[in-house]
């Protein structure tokens, strides 16, 4: 084990001087703080119509799927779920994964093989990129939200088949894809668009369904989602033709070998989402939050509830974060290798039941700190 230690340990020594060294903060059921950066956009992961169906779905199924989903581990839950997320976000059919990552890994890995180009935005998720090296496809990779150097890869390609890949709302910049353009470009070179609205479903959109949610598309698209941000649960999704769900439950590795979605986490899911159905005007006081919390940071504002900070070191953002956190505000820190771009920055997250004496001690907590 001396070769493993040695390499441990200078990798870690090479983390510190970087300033890039994490660590994990256990807390209690609840912050202790001002909470700007959770994902819990509407706060639904402690609505007590959403915790009451999971205590439900506990006690009527058990703590656990009990197998992977094509063995025993489907339930009428998941069933239920899936038809209320094709139905509420304009798709075909639904097929629900153990978690976001495993939707992105799933979707790609199993729509893409050796006669695929997989053209991917620089700046997708770690699960698309990961997603990408699993893939059988070649891959290349295009600058961030670029649809003429999506055009350009996708007229030069030899295959057959070719998928696009972005997120609708990205997870670092908060800023929004150029959907219609990307459809577009897919259309004329018979392309599918694989989009991840993780970030989009209860923030923006139609209803506040997502960027894609009552739009129509002259392409293929693929989408997938996470259950654990604005629905406050745990999982995903994917969504897209009758075809493409099939294909999946018949080749996706990620969902084939992989435990079913727990039942507390598949009814919360089902409850927040018609909570989010029924009153729309969350997503709308999620952006507003977003957009107060940016003037107050000096910066512009962005597509949905993440405002990013940029900072000029990775130790310049740890020391602000330790700085907010020492008054009563928590908020993120993305530094490398999270962040596409190399920059490190403070990331924070607006939540729909904000109230505004405590949005007005956040933003001068954070004009203070960043002013200093």
């Amino acid at each position: 084990m001396k070769a493993l230690d040695d390499w441990l340990a200078a990798r870690a020594a090479a983390r510190a001087a970087a300033g890039t060294q994490r660590q994990l903060a256990p807390r209690g059921p609840r912050p202790d703080a001002i909470d700007l950066a959770g994902n819990d956009y509407l706060g639904l992961a402690w609505d007590p119509r959403v915790v009451e169906a999971a205590v439900a779905a506990t006690e009527r199924w058990g703590a656990g799927a009990g197998a992977s989903r094509l063995v025993t581990g489907t339930l009428q839950l998941h069933q239920a779920l899936e038809e209320r997320l094709a139905e509420s976000l304009g798709h075909e059919a639904a097929l629900v994964t153990s978690t976001g990552y495993h939707a992105n890994l799933a979707a790609v890995t199993a729509l893409a093989d050796a006669d695929t180009l997989v053209v991917s935005d620089a700046h997708v998720h770690a699960s698309l990129v990961d997603a990408c090296r699993l893939a059988r496809g070649q891959v290349t990779v295009v600058p961030h939200t670029d649809p003429a150097a999506v055009d350009t890869a996708l007229a030069g390609r030899r295959q057959p088949r070719a998928l696009v890949l972005t997120e609708s709302i990205f997870s670092v910049l908060g800023d929004a894809a150029p959907l219609d353009e990307l459809a577009a470009v897919c259309a004329r070179h018979d392309a599918t668009l694989v989009v991840d609205e993780a970030h989009a479903l209860g923030v923006a959109g139609t209803h506040g369904l997502g960027l894609l949610a009552g739009r129509s598309h002259p392409a293929d698209v693929v989408v997938t989602i996470t259950l654990s941000k604005s629905l406050g649960s745990q999982g995903g999704a994917v969504l897209g033709s009758r075809a493409v769900v099939n294909h999946l439950v018949n080749t996706a590795r990620p969902f084939i070998f992989d435990t079913g979605l727990s039942p507390a986490s598949t009814a919360a899911a089902l409850a927040a989402l018609e909570l989010l159905r029924e009153t729309p005007q969350m997503a709308a006081d999620v952006r507003r939050r977003a957009a107060q919390l940016s003037d107050a940071c000096e910066v512009p504002p962005t597509a949905g509830a993440i405002v990013p900070v940029p900072m000029t070191s990775p130790d310049a953002a740890v020391r602000a974060q330790a700085a907010l956190r020492d008054r009563g505000l928590l908020v993120g820190c993305f530094r490398p290798p999270s962040v596409p771009d190399g920059v490190s920055r403070l990331r924070l997250t607006a939540h729909a039941t904000l109230i505004d004496h405590v949005v007005a001690q956040a933003t001068d907590t954070l004009k203070a700190v960043l002013d200093d």
